[in-house]
């Protein structure tokens, strides 16, 4: 108790500044100039995401052609997929069997079990978007765009394996004990093994700034929005008081942030199973009800995947929607789950890969594609009476022709899911910014991510998602390319890990006898 109430007192400060000076201030700045400081806000977005579009989304094949980014991260996922052998496919038993801990050992080094750190990553990609991003991909792209998604979620497994070995092979034990591990040390220190010291620091400081930036877009700002979103959809008291949701959310996200990955991944460890259980019960369930309809549903998905009038753009414009919002789902390529992953108690850094992969499985090709056939099923997405509904809104209708009351389902969900993503993406940011920074610097990183989440809640969604979108994606560019160099080094990783698994070496070595502990 007394360790607490030191704790406590330690950051008075911290959430005085956060969650109450800085939104009072803006309240009376908006008083006093109506639509002054938020419009002013929404403004410097609209700003920042004109300059960043004319890097970020260079077409390939001129207006309707393919953004440069989009295909970056196509071609990683092709590259990896082949160059690992459909690993996504051979070692998915496997990866099953690790995290039912099988092969867990509690003297390994880390911070997290196997489970937590697929819980803790889960809880950064199993999120809002799957609600608020399948219904965005739908609305903008067609029915097609899921079916893009669920090939992007396949040949992301690969990506999420690849960078992941790196994360746990480079992570490092900082002097308290903490792992300090993900893009920003496989990048400068594997590149630096391979005589590419220049390049991987480089690299690296390029990664560390789009993920500290980055993760108050994606994992915050967007999350805070569509939370919103769905609550005041169904508690009209919040509709004009998205300041006071912002403070609620904030100071929840606060309290649990201060305690780290360890308790990032116990709240997720929690939160994550509840959500998924809850979610895809709701979603089998309008499946039931229009179950005469679904073969029809899914032969809508898969033909205007393929369909030149499915939507402005065509099929090009599908694909690239389907994988840009498999991007933001999955984070398959950014390079952001490996941070989590180098935490998990282990010292086979392929053990981890293979436990990551099932993520965009999980995520993308199994709960991404349950909210994008309840929403074709019910037809929602091509009403025009709902043509103002957006992201978890839309969503919400679509159960809510089979579930009246369900809307409040879906915004409890929505807060939890938006909880869940910005408590772990609040930690990728953090170690990010240690990079750059220092550990010591840290605290700062907290205050303006709670000042973001509060941003997140009052401004308008769309600069907010084009802001999510381009930061995030950019996270890809260093990341596959250090991924790119070291292949050879994941591949030899692979198959000698593969060959001792067969042996049944590995197996014999979780099981060995320990002495007893003596209480």
């Amino acid at each position: 108790m007394k360790q607490l109430w030191l704790q406590s007192k330690k950051y008075f400060w911290f959430f005085f500044l956060s969650i109450i000076l800085i939104p009072q201030i803006a309240l009376a700045q908006e008083e006093a100039t109506p639509g002054g400081f938020l419009g002013g806000i929404e403004a410097v977005f609209q700003k920042i995401v004109d300059v960043l579009n004319l890097f970020f989304y260079f077409k390939i094949g001129g207006e309707n052609g393919m953004p440069l980014i989009v295909l970056w991260l196509i071609a990683g996922g092709i590259f990896f997929t082949l160059r690992l052998k459909f690993i996504n496919i051979r070692a998915f038993k496997h990866a099953i069997d690790v995290v039912r801990g099988k092969f867990d050992d509690p003297e390994d080094e880390g911070d997290v079990s196997h489970f937590q750190a697929l819980a803790a990553a889960l809880s950064g990609t199993v999120g809002i978007g799957n609600i608020a991003g399948v219904a965005i991909a739908i609305r903008l792209g067609g029915p097609g765009a899921a079916f893009w998604m669920t090939m992007a979620g396949f040949l992301g497994m690969s990506s999420k394996f690849a960078e992941c070995t790196l994360g746990q092979k480079y992570r490092i034990i900082k002097p308290d004990g903490t792992v300090g591990g993900g893009p920003m040390y496989y990048l400068s220190r594997g590149l630096s093994a391979m005589n590419m010291a220049g390049l991987g620091k480089a690299l690296a400081v390029i990664f560390a700034v789009f993920c500290a930036v980055g993760s108050l877009g994606i994992g915050n700002m967007f999350q805070a929005n569509q939370a919103f979103a769905a609550v005041s959809n169904v508690l009209p008291f919040f509709e004009n008081l998205s300041w006071l949701f912002g403070i609620i959310l904030a100071a929840v996200v606060g309290l649990v942030i201060i305690g780290g990955i360890e308790r990032i991944g116990a709240v997720a460890g929690v939160l994550v199973p509840v959500m998924a259980v809850i979610y895809t019960l709701a979603c089998l369930w309008v499946m039931l009800v229009n179950i005469t309809s679904i073969p029809a549903a899914i032969a809508t998905i898969i033909t205007t995947a393929f369909s030149p009038e499915a939507v402005a753009g065509g099929a090009i414009g599908a694909i690239v929607i389907g994988f840009q919002r498999a991007a933001f789902s999955n984070e398959a390529g950014l390079g952001s789950a490996a941070i989590a992953h180098s935490a998990a108690r282990t010292d086979e850094p392929v053990r981890e890969g293979v436990v990551a992969l099932l993520e965009p499985f999980i995520d993308t090709m199994f709960i991404c594609n349950l909210t994008a056939i309840v929403i074709v099923l019910t037809g929602v997405y091509a009403d025009p009476n709902a043509i103002d509904l957006d992201g978890a809104q839309l969503s919400a209708a679509s159960f809510a022709t089979v579930i009246s009351w369900f809307p409040y389902v879906i915004a409890v969900a929505g807060f939890l899911f938006a909880l869940s993503t910005m408590i772990s993406w609040s930690y990728y940011g953090q170690q990010a910014w240690g990079f750059l920074f220092g550990d010591s610097t840290t605290n700062a990183y907290k205050i303006l991510f709670l000042i973001c989440v509060f941003v997140g809640s009052v401004v308008n969604l769309g600069p907010v998602l084009d802001f999510s979108d381009i930061l995030a994606l950019a996270m890809s560019l260093p990341n596959l390319l250090g991924c790119f160099l070291m292949s050879g080094l994941i591949a030899r990783e692979l198959n000698n890990y593969m060959s001792r698994l067969k042996s049944g070496e590995m197996l014999a070595e979780t099981t060995k006898v320990k002495e007893p502990v003596l209480k």
